[in-house]
């Protein structure tokens, strides 16, 4: 879920003059310029009457920004900003700039949605409705600090605003003040509790509480709600609601062990049709989560015992062949885990002496800082898949997962493939099918209320050349040096809350295997990475400058982060 949860704006008012307003309603017809019009019929009145082209100005300005309404209902994103910027080009106000800064929202745009947010506060007296939609965008920077600023103007504007009282909740969650979250979310329950919006977020909380019964009661009387009153906000994307009940009750589900719950809420949805980013997200963590849950064998109980051994330090034996699971109760115990995978013993494309090196340090390092570590090296792809959908599958109940890679890697149309040792590129086939998509690792993950670190020392040359020279035109690897910086973090991201991902080498650059045993990147972060009190961004930077100093200046490690706090691998 690239969002913490769905992230609501409040019902914009048209706040074109008194008199604009009758004269609207009366000269350009009730269809077009009545709010509760249903979307079809409202884009139709109002594209005829912009086809008699008899209206100029400010009148011709508001059929603009009613049609963008309009199609702000459908979830046509697009459609609203082209709209409502004709309207802001024959008359600028804060409605239009208000509700163009909410499709940009929506699309994923924060920055420009911003940008038309102070536009909005620039041209009129400080609306508490404004504040609250920049608030929402800055959270979705992630900026939680401005969001709560901004929500505490739209609280100061309207105390009974339940939706800013949800959303500021939802910020000081992020920021790790779960009780302050649970204070503001149920001021917005008692404000309201007809709205689901509030229920979903409060499953949240009592997920990272631990508390999965009450989470699984309120995701329950959160979609019971969502089905029998469907928002009619029109600033609401369409669906977004139900699809964040089901997703945040089956993540519930899944966590407690009822895969079957889990399956059919994950099944759920995905039935339903998503317009928004945030949605979109949400249905891919459910389309990874739902093959997980299918393809487990057995549910795992909520109170298996804790083992009453302490995570092994003894480094796992060399994996070539099926990769070992790790077992129900160190899943349920083993709040810190990490999976850990080198490859280098490519049969079909250039063979790399370290990388088997580089997950033995690695997974050394994190066992003695206390993780449960589950390590492969020289993985097939059969083994490589298994290993890491046992891992998503279990990571459901850690707190902090790491993982991380070493070997080659390839982009292909912008998206980042893991190769497996196996790997071969026939003439006319399916090159992807062979490889481990990282994007599903990253949507598998995406839950706010974990800690993901991601860690990638791969495409240390491009394994693809040769083989492109005969397989055919194959346009993303033949220009692909090096991986791209993900998809996922680009408009409409999934990168969610609390995730860091890190690469040993910039987007499109290439990683150096090394002349040693390591190579720079792993033999540094294998160095820093257990310091203890370190916090985990100022270890990759530690690690950033030594490998920067190592190679010369030709390989600079990079990294995007959305943790919500200060993160601690090795303890203080």
């Amino acid at each position: 879920m690239r969002r913490l949860l769905v992230a609501l704006c409040l019902l914009i008012v048209a706040q074109w003059s008194a008199p604009a307003v009758a004269q609207a309603r009366n000269q350009l017809g009730p269809l077009c310029t009545t709010e509760t019009t249903p979307a079809d019929k409202m884009v139709d009145a109002c594209t005829k009457i912009i086809a008699l082209k008899v209206f100029k100005g400010e009148q011709l300005a508001t059929v603009f920004f009613w049609r963008a309404v309009g199609w702000n209902k459908k979830g046509d994103y697009a459609k609203v900003i082209a709209d409502a910027t004709e309207a802001i080009r024959l008359q600028p106000s804060q409605a239009v700039y208000n509700l163009r800064g909410s499709a940009y929202y929506d699309k994923g745009d924060y920055d420009i949605a911003i940008a038309d947010f102070d536009d909005a506060l620039k041209l009129g007296q400080p609306s508490g409705i404004i504040f609250h939609n920049r608030g929402n965008a800055w959270r979705g920077k992630h900026d939680y600090a401005k969001a709560i600023a901004d929500y505490d103007m739209s609280i100061k504007a309207d105390p009974k605003s339940a939706f800013s009282f949800q959303n500021r909740g939802i910020s000081k969650q992020a920021l790790g003040d779960l009780d302050g979250a649970l204070a503001d979310i149920n001021q917005a329950i008692r404000l309201d509790p007809s709205l689901p919006q509030p229920l979903i977020n409060r499953t949240a909380i009592w997920r990272a509480k631990g508390d999965l019964d009450r989470a699984i009661a309120d995701g329950s009387e959160a979609i019971r709600l969502a089905k029998e009153k469907p928002p009619v906000n029109i600033m609401t994307p369409a669906n977004s609601v139900l699809i964040s009940g089901y997703t945040h009750r089956a993540l519930a589900y899944e966590a407690k062990g009822d895969y079957a719950s889990a399956r059919e809420d994950y099944k759920a949805t995905l039935a339903i049709v998503a317009s928004d980013a945030g949605s979109k997200a949400n249905q891919a963590t459910a389309r990874v989560r739902l093959s997980l849950v299918t393809d487990a064998s057995a549910p795992i109980p909520r109170d298996a015992p804790s083992p009453t051994t302490q995570p092994t330090t003894t480094p796992a034996p060399q994996q070539t062949g099926a990769a070992p699971a790790l077992s129900p109760a160190s899943a349920v115990r083993g709040t810190r885990m990490a999976l850990i995978i080198g490859n280098g013993a490519y049969a079909h494309v250039k063979a790399l002496p370290n990388p088997a090196n580089d997950a033995r340090a690695i997974a050394k390092s994190l066992r003695d800082i206390g993780f449960t570590v589950s390590e492969g090296v020289d993985l097939d792809r059969a083994a490589m898949q298994k290993m890491t959908r046992d891992f998503l599958r279990e990571a459901a109940r850690a707190q902090v997962a790491v993982v991380y890679y070493a070997g080659h890697g390839v982009q292909v149309d912008g998206r980042n493939y893991l190769i497996p040792v196996d790997v071969a590129l026939r003439p006319g086939a399916s090159m992807t099918e062979a490889m481990i998509d990282m994007d599903t690792i990253m949507a598998g993950l995406d839950d706010q209320v974990r800690t993901n670190i991601l860690i990638f020392d791969a495409c240390r040359n491009n394994p693809m050349a040769q083989q492109v020279a005969s397989a055919g035109n194959n346009r993303g690897i033949e220009g692909a040096s090096g991986l791209a910086a993900p998809t996922s973090l680009g408009t409409g991201a999934t990168l969610g809350a609390g995730t860091l991902i890190a690469f040993a080498t910039a987007p499109g650059q290439v990683a150096l295997d090394g002349e040693g045993a390591n190579s720079p990147f792993s033999a540094a972060l294998s160095r820093h990475i257990g310091t203890p009190g370190l916090e985990v961004q100022q270890m990759l930077t530690r690690v950033r400058a030594e490998v920067v100093s190592t190679t010369k200046n030709k390989q600079v490690p990079w990294s995007n982060s959305s943790l919500l706090g200060e993160v601690y691998l090795a303890e203080k």
